[in-house]
């Protein structure tokens, strides 16, 4: 039985423990995409944690899709991510930068450009976006021509190298919930007829061309990606040969090498061993919903190598120290979670904070 706190490597990095913060949206960047002034604190002060898996990141000005979301498509977001890297390192951690484009979980208004979103097919998730204007519902998106798809594998690559040149470790391709990647996947949001449509052998085949330019790139060392089977955020839907189009997929990234498959899984336990059959590498498990008493347990079963947390970090920049302690977690506060300033982001007390004499 394997403990969560036993070391493990991943890719080039050796972790001192297999508790890892999962990636979470917390709209603080510039109005140019920059990280915040905060950010550099924020990660650096969840070090401990084995991996710190940034908040989704678009590799462009199309791949934005909510307000005040970090870039890392220019030389002012290197500099910025730069900080952060550096942040985090010294304080002993690693960090990879999650890589997400929207596709047509977006609206124009919350872009620098305000353009039409893209997406596999001109299909409109039917759901709305908050915006500087309040909720709107999101327009139908413009479908990728071919050099589309293909200069949009160039926007990850570019991104990639920005993001390793800038001290990450490596960077995690947003695979799921909903994005441009799951986009492809589901077919309910991917009604095209060329070779990205239709089988599950085709709508793989923007994941796929993704990560191995990625990888090719970086190194499949420095190279991750992130799946959520069943998950219908943004109106997608994996259609009922869903299980089987992972089982391929997992299959197809398996030969690559990357460093690690981050799952998001929500209750499919026989498609979770499936995956985890499939899988020869690190596996990180997102298991979501829950609470501190899963903690180390999927990692216990051999069902994960490492397992990652969300508002539980959040919350808890000791988040290590608390668990090794048996210590009560600080409570998150939801209505802080996006924009703002430095409270409910930096400002989490640590138990060494709450001993502290008033």
């Amino acid at each position: 039985m394997t403990s969560i706190w036993a070391p493990i490597r991943v890719g080039r990095m050796h972790l001192p423990n297999r508790m890892a913060m999962a990636p979470m949206t917390r709209s603080r960047a510039m109005a140019d995409g920059t990280p915040g002034e905060f950010a550099a604190e924020y990660y650096a002060q969840r070090a401990s944690l084995g991996l710190l898996v940034t908040e989704a990141t678009q590799p462009s000005e199309d791949g934005q899709g909510y307000l005040n979301t970090p870039g890392i498509h220019s030389d002012g977001h290197a500099e910025g991510w730069r900080r952060v890297s550096d942040a985090v390192h010294g304080a002993g951690g690693h960090l990879f930068i999650q890589l997400m484009h929207a596709g047509r979980m977006s609206h124009p208004d919350n872009t620098p450009h305000h353009r039409q979103a893209v997406a596999p097919s001109a299909v409109a998730p039917g759901v709305d976006m908050f915006t500087a204007k309040g909720l709107l519902p999101i327009p139908v998106p413009r479908a990728l021509t071919r050099d589309g798809i293909a200069a949009v594998v160039g926007e990850f690559v570019d991104a990639a190298r920005l993001a390793v040149a800038a001290g990450a470790d490596g960077v995690e391709i947003h695979g799921a919930n909903g994005y441009l990647v799951h986009q492809f996947i589901a077919p309910n949001a991917n009604v095209r007829t060329d070779e990205y449509g239709g089988g599950i052998g085709n709508r793989i085949r923007f994941a796929l061309e993704v990560t191995r330019a990625v990888a090719e790139a970086i190194g499949p060392d420095r190279t991750a990606i992130r799946l959520s089977p069943g998950v219908t955020f943004g109106g997608v839907d994996d259609g009922p040969d869903g299980p089987d189009l992972y089982r391929v997929l997992v299959t197809e990234l398996d030969r690559l090498g990357l460093a690690y498959l981050h799952l998001v899984h929500t209750g499919d336990e026989a498609l979770l061993a499936d995956l985890r059959r499939i899988w020869s590498g690190v596996l990180m498990l997102n298991r979501a919903g829950a609470g501190r008493e899963r903690i180390g347990q999927d990692v216990g079963a051999g069902l994960a190598d490492i397992e990652s947390y969300g508002e539980m970090v959040l919350a808890n920049p000791d988040f290590v120290d608390r668990i090794r302690a048996g210590a009560p977690l600080n409570e998150p506060r939801k209505h802080l979670f996006y924009g703002g300033g430095p409270e409910g982001y930096i400002d989490y007390p640590t138990l060494e904070g709450a001993r502290s004499p008033a």
